[in-house]
C-alpha cells in the first residue's frame, strides 16, 4: 500500500476516535425596555421581544452568515418574497390554541387570550446566554388562566446555533388548567418561503404554486407533507439559498410528557412541536379530547425543546447525533 492511502486511513481513524469539537462562540445579551438582544461573536443572532405584542417571541433568527431563518411578517410587512398569511405566526414562539377553552394561538380578536410578561432576567455564564421569563396567560375577561416560567439557553459553536427552550406551565392555586386537544400549537417557528418544499399557497385570493426545493424530514425518514401529524423525536427543515443549505431542527426531550411528540409541520413553513393534538393528528373523530391534558390546581408541567440552526442537510449537519447529545442531557 502506498503511503498516501495509508495516511488517509490513519487520519480517518483518528477523526473517528477523537471527533473535532468546535470552539464555543461568545454569546452576549443586551437589555432594552421591550427586548433582549442576543449576539454571537458580536453579531446579532436573535432578539427576545417581550412587550408590544400579544405574546413574547424571538425575532429575527439569523444564521452565522447573517441569512435570516424566520419570516418577517407580521412584525414587518411588505417584504418582497414573503407570504403574508397567518399573522399569529410570530417568528419563534410558544403558546397553545385551547387553554380552558380560550385560544392563545390566534390573534386579532378581543376573544383571544394574551400572554403578558411579568419579568425578564438575563445573564451569561459558562459560554451560554440565559433568559429567564415569567408570564401570565390572561383571558378576554382579564382572568389569569395560567402562568409560565420560561428559561431559554443560547449557545453557539462554529456556524451552529442552539436555542434550548424550557417552559414550566403552572395552574392557579384554586383552579385546574385544561390544555385542549387541537393542532393549533405549540412550540413553533415560522420559516422563510425559500426553505419550503413544493407546495401551493393563497395570495391575493388566488392559488399560487411554489416550486420550492426545501425538505422536511423526521427521525424515521418520513418527508415533507407525510411528516405532518407524525410522532418523532426530531424533525429537520432545510433548504438552499444563494448556493448554501440552511436548516432548522427541533428536538423533543425524552423527559417531556408524551414523548415523542406529534409535529404540526407544514410545507408552507409552519414548524411546530405539539404534544396536545392527538385527536387532530391521528384523525380520532370519535375522541375529540384524546390529546387533552389537565394540570391540577396548583400543579405544573415542564417541557424542553432544542432548536438547532445549522448548515447543510440533516446528514451533513449530523442532526441525529446532535439529538442523541441533547437527549442525554439532564
Amino acid at each position: 500500500m502506498s503511503p498516501r492511502p495509508l495516511l488517509r486511513r490513519l487520519v480517518a481513524g483518528l477523526a473517528a476516535a477523537f471527533p473535532i469539537v468546535l470552539p464555543a462562540a461568545e454569546v452576549t445579551l443586551k437589555r432594552a425596555d421591550d427586548r433582549v438582544r442576543v449576539e454571537v461573536g458580536g453579531k446579532l443572532f436573535t432578539e427576545y421581544v417581550f412587550k408590544g405584542g400579544p405574546k413574547p417571541y424571538f425575532h429575527p433568527v439569523l444564521a452565522a452568515d447573517g441569512t435570516q431563518l424566520t419570516r418577517n411578517f407580521p412584525m414587518k410587512k411588505g417584504v418582497p418574497g414573503e407570504v403574508e398569511d397567518h399573522p399569529h405566526h410570530r417568528s419563534l414562539w410558544f403558546t397553545h390554541g385551547d387553554v380552558n377553552g380560550i385560544d392563545f394561538w390566534a390573534e386579532g380578536s378581543d376573544k383571544k387570550g394574551l400572554i403578558v410578561s411579568d419579568s425578564v432576567e438575563h445573564s451569561v455564564a459558562g459560554g451560554a446566554g440565559v433568559i429567564k421569563a415569567r408570564n401570565r396567560w390572561v383571558g378576554p375577561d382579564g382572568a389569569v388562566h395560567l402562568t409560565d416560567e420560561t428559561v431559554v439557553r443560547i449557545t453557539a459553536a462554529g456556524d451552529s446555533r442552539f436555542l434550548d427552550y424550557q417552559v414550566t406551565l403552572k395552574a392557579p392555586a384554586g383552579k385546574p388548567v385544561v390544555l385542549g386537544d387541537t393542532k393549533e400549537g405549540s412550540m413553533a417557528i415560522r420559516l422563510p418561503l425559500w426553505m419550503t418544499p413544493p407546495h401551493t399557497y393563497s395570495a391575493n385570493k388566488q392559488r399560487v404554486k411554489h416550486a420550492g426545493t426545501g425538505t422536511i424530514i423526521n427521525a424515521e425518514g418520513v418527508k415533507n407533507t407525510a411528516a405532518w401529524g407524525k410522532r418523532s423525536t426530531w424533525v429537520d427543515y432545510h433548504g438552499p439559498k444563494d448556493g448554501k443549505v440552511h436548516g432548522v431542527a427541533i428536538f423533543d426531550h425524552p423527559s417531556n410528557p408524551r414523548h415523542p411528540t406529534w409535529w404540526h409541520v407544514r410545507d408552507y413553513a409552519l414548524f411546530a412541536a405539539n404534544p396536545f393534538g392527538k385527536h387532530d393528528f391521528e384523525n380520532l373523530k370519535d375522541q375529540p379530547k384524546a390529546g387533552e391534558m389537565t394540570i391540577p390546581a396548583g400543579g405544573s408541567v415542564t417541557f424542553r425543546w432544542r432548536f438547532y440552526f445549522h448548515s447543510g442537510d440533516e446528514k451533513a449537519s449530523k442532526v441525529a447525533e446532535q439529538y442523541r447529545a441533547f437527549s442525554a442531557s439532564k
